[in-house]
């Protein structure tokens, strides 16, 4: 009985156990030295321009993936405001796509000659494969939580005290670590949690799998636009 009641507090907040679980990677990934260039103003430009033309790939990528949440909440979820929040931030990702094409235009990055690397041709892969309908709606709002956290959680470090951004990088810093945006990811793993809570112990573990590759990947992501292969 007591066993039980143990497994069921370790579940209230699963994604910060998860998190704190795999520290290392999740340090990697949010505080990656691309991102820690863009903070302490060493940054190579070259490779600001790698990444907006590999991420501009992956953000169009990243939109089916999203409606596909949208869709999972809609016939899944126990809770209609989980639909509202997916939503809000499906109608951000319009204004997302047009900012990297008005950023391309300034950086003189012509975005339909850009060829996607194999980082984000795998990670692009990956998306593709939550869509599918063997992907219930806890693994894949997991995972959606985890991709938007990463970039809230690298861009927001960018902004603290002691920065020295570029003034030509600040609005990108803004565009993902303002605090509205910290609000939605929050939300984001509110839903999460609750899911989890709730889940198969098969669930959890694919879920689990999920976030560590969400991971890896944006790391490798990172590591594609440093011009590491």
């Amino acid at each position: 009985k007591n066993r039980a009641k143990m497994e069921a507090i370790d579940r209230t907040e699963m994604t910060v156990t998860w998190l704190k679980k795999h520290r290392l990677i999740y340090v990697g990934a949010t505080r990656h030295p691309f991102i820690l260039s863009i903070r302490d103003g060493s940054v190579d430009i070259s490779a600001f321009k790698r990444w907006l033309g590999q991420d501009y790939i992956f953000v169009r990528a990243f939109v089916p993936f999203a409606a596909s949440v949208l869709l999972k909440a809609w016939k899944e979820s126990d809770d209609n405001s989980d639909v509202d929040v997916i939503l809000g931030g499906i109608a951000a990702l319009n204004d997302e796509v047009e900012w990297f094409k008005k950023e391309a235009t300034k950086w003189s990055v012509a975005l339909n000659s850009v060829v996607p690397q194999k980082a984000n041709l795998d990670y692009c892969r990956f998306l593709e494969s939550l869509i599918s309908p063997d992907v219930d709606y806890t693994q894949a709002i997991t995972a959606f939580w985890a991709i938007e956290t990463v970039y809230q959680q690298s861009f927001a470090h960018c902004l603290e005290d002691g920065s020295k951004i570029p003034d030509e990088l600040k609005e990108t810093c803004q565009r993902w670590g303002n605090a509205s945006f910290g609000q939605y990811c929050h939300a984001l793993q509110g839903i999460a949690d609750r899911q989890l809570k709730k889940a198969s112990d098969d669930v959890l573990a694919k879920a689990e799998v999920n976030l560590l590759r969400v991971l890896e990947y944006e790391v490798e992501f990172w590591n594609m636009s440093r011009g590491e292969v």
